[in-house]
């Protein structure tokens, strides 16, 4: 189901975790939940505070007085991905006064963190703008058992995800879990290979507090 705002989304668990190495905090990217469509005055903040983040944009035209007009909009209103130390993100939410919430799992009551392969993927797609991207609410098990693929050519090249057909093309959904998807527009097979080495998640979920 493609995504229209804020209704009708769900949010499935996703497995939280502090990394640390070494005594040392490292950057993790949280999942924020910015209300009143804020989001990119959010990451105005966190740009002149130097803080890395991320918002899922794309074109879109738009008749505006009889014309056609192309504009960079959010792709998902209300949602920021956010590259931080858990430290400094709570020091960042004590100090600004714009409206940002963690999104937090449901069954550990934590915030959400993303795996840094799953949003690297992510970033190869939805940073690209394309207005032919395809967005979409996922659900518990979407996308699960299709084939795992890496795109090793084109605009989306090093991108990992599920190679699928939508709406009549074959393309690769980027899932990340329980929050938001994305599908790239056409690649075609001779631009992807099989991943058969262990998925990148998972040992992405082995780092363990040292």
């Amino acid at each position: 189901m493609v995504l229209h705002g804020k209704k009708n989304t769900i949010f499935a668990p996703v497995e939280v975790r502090t990394i640390v190495k070494k005594g040392r905090e490292e950057k993790v990217w949280y999942a924020i939940r910015v209300t009143y469509n804020r989001e990119l005055k959010v990451k105005e903040d966190l740009d002149s505070r130097g803080i890395t983040s991320f918002v899922p944009m794309q074109y879109r035209r738009e008749e505006r007085h009889g014309v056609m007009v192309k504009r960079l909009v959010p792709s998902v209103h209300n949602l920021i991905f956010i590259h931080i130390t858990p430290s400094d993100m709570k020091e960042y939410k004590a100090s600004t006064d714009l409206p940002i919430r963690y999104i937090m799992n449901r069954e550990t009551r934590k915030p959400i963190i993303v795996p840094n392969a799953e949003m690297d993927s992510f970033i190869k797609v939805a940073g690209t703008y394309e207005e032919k991207l395809i967005y979409l609410n996922p659900n518990p098990g979407d996308f699960a058992t299709g084939e795992r693929v890496r795109i090793i050519g084109g605009m989306f090249a090093g991108a990992e995800g599920v190679f699928v057909r939508l709406k009549g093309d074959r393309r690769v959904v980027i899932n990340v879990e329980g929050l938001v998807a994305v599908a790239t527009t056409f690649v075609h097979p001779s631009m992807i290979e099989k991943i058969t080495e262990p998925d990148s998640k998972k040992l992405d979920n082995a780092l363990q507090i040292l």
